[in-house]
């Protein structure tokens, strides 16, 4: 009987220890095997179509697709803009090219890139504010060259007593010195 109990036992451990290994448990069963979500393919639902009164195509008739050579000669030359023409027979009902009309369809600013680009810098460069608030905390200095306003006036005073223009001589300028790694903080 201990040998039929210590097999018994020996085949338990051994099946609790397979559990542990993941092939294992794959092949027992014991894990669940979702599908693959990037596999899955979404199939779009049936629809019917909104007009019933479809007629089939009379033989040698041109087939609508296609359209004339003058609209695929169009549509080769310009890609993109070969029905939404506002000049006709473009396959724009009369009341779209009412709307296209009014709306100023025609009127497009062929510059209308480069003014989204313009706005959108603008924007950027507005929302920079804080971001350079945290990572930039010490005070930029003003842009240009700082004058001494007293000794500009006496160079200037001097000029004009010695009958000189006034944009004789250099100005004298107030050097800042660089400020120190940790200054700012104590």
């Amino acid at each position: 009987m201990t040998m039929v109990r210590l097999a018994a036992a020996v085949a338990v451990l051994s099946a609790l220890s397979l559990t542990g290994c993941s092939e294992a448990r794959r092949a027992l069963g014991y894990d669940k095997a979702p599908p693959d979500e990037f596999t899955v393919m979404a199939r779009a639902p049936l629809a019917q179509p909104p007009d019933f009164t479809l007629r089939p195509p009379l033989p040698g008739a041109p087939r609508p697709q296609e359209g004339t050579v003058r609209d695929q000669a169009r549509s080769v030359l310009v890609p993109g803009r070969s029905g939404l023409s506002l000049g006709g027979a473009s396959g724009l009902s009369q009341g779209e090219q009412t709307i296209l009309t009014r709306v100023g369809a025609s009127q497009a600013d062929p510059n209308i890139r480069r003014k989204v680009d313009e706005e959108t810098t603008a924007l950027i460069e507005a929302d920079n504010g804080f971001a350079d608030k945290i990572m930039f905390w010490q005070d930029k200095p003003a842009p240009g060259e700082v004058l001494d306003a007293t000794q500009e006036a006496k160079r200037l005073q001097r000029n004009a007593s010695a009958g000189k223009p006034a944009s004789e001589g250099s100005s004298p300028q107030i050097i800042r010195r660089e400020k120190g790694w940790l200054e700012d903080i104590f």
